[in-house]
């Protein structure tokens, strides 16, 4: 499987766009590279370095919004397109996968170990061996809680005020205003304003 030769876009707009590109692409690698390094800076810090962690983060994320506190380590791809929101708090463990966009809203509490996913691979043996993948975004809204160990699959959105239920993967929108647990994870109840 090769780029069909009317597609002029770099691997790395493919990517953005959620179309399939190669992920071991020069421009896309050296991105990754950056963030890398940035990322080990990063998770070596102490909590008595704050204002070395919020700069390190600032130069990391697409935007970081006021308050808010992401303890490492934290993992991500690129780092520059996630999009976090103010006052939110990401315990131990974050690990952000963004070739596709991540936008997480204001007042978001993340527990230990959560997983936002947005790649994907191609189901058929002989893409997937040529290192063809694709990605689509992640969207968290206001006031969401993710409890420890909750994985969010490619393509997801969960509405605001929503809790997923500790261990849940999240194969499926979820609205607004639910408790969701399980694998996959279903709705259980709705929260009353």
């Amino acid at each position: 499987m090769s780029t069909p030769p009317e597609d002029t876009r770099t691997m790395r707009e493919r990517m953005l766009a959620g179309d399939l590109y190669i992920a071991d692409d020069p421009e896309i690698a050296e991105a990754a590279h950056a963030s890398l390094d940035l990322m080990a800076a990063y998770n070596a810090t102490s909590s008595r370095q704050e204002p070395l962690r919020r700069r390190l983060l600032d130069e990391l994320l697409g935007s970081l919004g006021e308050d808010s506190v992401i303890r490492p380590p934290f993992y991500v791809d690129l780092g520059s397109n996630i999009r976090i929101g103010a006052r939110c708090f990401a315990n131990f463990g974050l690990t952000a996968l963004d070739v596709a966009p991540i936008t997480i809203g204001d007042d978001v509490q993340i527990g230990p170990h959560v997983q936002l996913l947005t790649p994907t691979h191609p189901v058929e043996p002989e893409p997937r061996r040529a290192k063809w993948e694709a990605a689509r975004p992640i969207t968290i809204g206001d006031n969401v809680w993710l409890g420890g160990g909750v994985v969010v699959c490619p393509g997801v959105t969960i509405g605001q005020n929503t809790v997923v239920g500790a261990g849940a993967v999240v194969t499926r929108d979820l609205p607004a205003d639910v408790v969701a647990v399980g694998n996959p994870a279903r709705v259980v109840r709705t929260i009353e304003a």
